[in-house]
């Protein structure tokens, strides 16, 4: 399958794991570098508005920005901030860790969301993935995505206010997840009982 092309003023759903399903954060701290070098490559072109990063992979919901907006040397390239970002953050991991080889299972995948209305079940998805994967049991408590930005007040990197003017609100943006999660539950204790 032909993998979308980055492209000025669109949003993407990319995700990636370990390659060989192998973790690509080992310890607490990598969460928090993660982060700062997707601030680092990814914010100059593109606005970030959902994220969640698990053990073994990551998922990011953005739109790239237009192009009157992009960076000179990247107008033609868009597609380097992200080799650099996850080249910069694999070449740490192996040498902090003395691993070799590729960090990161292939090629990114990315997926371009061509409605807001996809774009707003793909940020409750995005929430919801360490529930769905069995990490924890409150999406709302979990350290490493971007929900718990979206309730603070404080300064984030998270283009909060348009998603949640998108979701009418941080009562409906609360509501939507709640509501998918009782989704998910059903799901799991019907596989659970199927396992038993």
């Amino acid at each position: 399958m032909e993998k979308d092309i980055f492209e000025s003023g669109h949003y993407y759903h990319m995700h990636n794991r370990g390659n060989n399903k192998e973790n690509i954060f080992i310890e607490e701290k990598n969460y928090n570098y993660f982060l700062e070098k997707m601030k680092k490559y990814l914010l100059p072109i593109a606005d970030v508005y959902a994220y969640c990063l698990l053990k073994n992979h990551f998922h990011i919901v953005l739109k790239i920005k237009d192009q009157k907006e992009l960076p000179e040397k990247f107008k033609e390239k868009i597609h380097l901030p992200f080799s650099n970002f996850f080249n910069s953050y694999a070449k740490s991991i192996n040498t902090a860790y003395n691993r070799t080889g590729s960090l990161f299972q292939e090629h990114l995948q990315r997926n371009r969301i061509e409605n807001e209305e996809y774009l707003k079940q793909l940020i409750v998805y995005v929430h919801l993935n360490p529930v769905k994967h069995k990490f924890t049991e409150s999406f709302e408590t979990y350290l490493n995505s971007s929900y718990r930005s979206y309730l603070s007040n404080k300064e984030t990197s998270i283009e909060r206010d348009f998603i949640l003017e998108l979701f009418g609100g941080l009562e409906n943006f609360k509501f939507y997840h709640n509501e998918r999660r009782l989704v998910y539950k059903c799901i799991i204790d019907a596989i659970d009982k199927m396992d038993e």
